[in-house]
């Protein structure tokens, strides 16, 4: 018995010691910036002020984003432009995965070509789609101009609203087609030759099969497409600054003007921490009715 333990007791301290460097990089690159955005949350900061240093301010910051409206509609807009492109991304990147499956002719070629979008930067790909959209010069507007549609992102709100929502789709729609398809390759065949062997439609081999068998690969894809689309900065910040007026101001570029411009750093990293609070809330919420569904559909 006490054999064992000691065998045990030494697998448990290598694996603890292969396991340090890691976890030492992340300590430091992940949990001790996260806490000090935490401390100075708690403290109005602005370099460029009389007063130098951190001033304690309690729990104000906090306070002042309950009633803090730009920030809530900007929290608000990053939540509508999280639905549009994840709900958009996860149907069709599934629709695309299942047809990669097939024996295309040239299925090889389209995957390695298909995941270009994912070698872009975010600057590089704003930029490429700042271009796109310029009027009188760029593609999309003259293409639309043939079709009698006046198309203006720096004028007319959801117009660019819906630009930056195609921008994330062709950016991050490849990631999750591949995500999926690795997944469904890595099934197992035998269910599903024994279905088509019973005469199942092929719906309800989508249905009561490769759905409830990928669901930790989709579920997987969700949140990081979720906690991606909402911290979203780059991209947007190059195609449109945020406009026009405040319709692409989504919660990161509001963050941003905050911190840099006006140098309200307190105010800034209270807003961040609330922010992280919040996705992981929104996701924790969605993993439970994940399970719950599918406990009752095993039922």
């Amino acid at each position: 018995m006490g054999i064992v333990v000691s065998r045990g007791f030494r697998r448990e301290r290598t694996a603890w010691g292969l396991l340090a460097p890691t976890l030492i990089v992340l300590g430091f690159a992940g949990l001790l910036p996260f806490l000090y955005v935490l401390y100075v949350g708690f403290f109005d900061w602005n370099i460029f002020s009389r007063t130098v240093g951190l001033t304690w301010a309690g729990a104000a910051n906090y306070r002042r984003l309950v009633f803090d409206a730009d920030f809530l509609a900007a929290l608000w807009r990053g939540i509508k432009f999280t639905l549009w492109t994840v709900s958009i991304e996860m149907i069709l990147g599934f629709a695309l995965a299942l047809l990669l499956m097939r024996p295309l002719r040239g299925r090889n070629f389209f995957r390695a070509a298909y995941a270009l979008p994912l070698t872009l930067a975010p600057i590089a790909l704003g930029a490429t789609w700042r271009l796109m959209t310029i009027p009188g010069f760029g593609l999309i507007p003259y293409y639309l101009s043939r079709l009698g549609i006046d198309y203006n992102i720096g004028r007319h709100a959801s117009q660019a609203f819906f630009t930056t929502v195609a921008m994330d789709v062709w950016h991050w729609t490849p990631f999750v087609t591949l995500t999926l398809l690795a997944g469904l390759t890595a099934l197992p065949r035998e269910p599903f030759e024994q279905a088509q062997v019973d005469g199942a439609h092929s719906w309800h081999i989508l249905r009561y099969l490769t759905l409830p068998m990928l669901r930790p690969v989709i579920s997987t894809a969700l949140f990081l497409r979720i906690m991606d689309a909402l911290r979203i900065v780059d991209e947007v910040w190059m195609l449109t600054s945020g406009g026009p007026g405040t319709a692409t101001r989504y919660a990161g570029i509001h963050v941003w003007r905050v911190v840099f411009p006006k140098t309200d750093y307190g105010y800034g990293s209270a807003m961040s921490v609330l922010l992280l609070y919040f996705t992981i809330v929104l996701c924790w919420l969605l993993l439970t009715t994940i399970i719950q569904v599918g406990r009752e559909t095993s039922d």
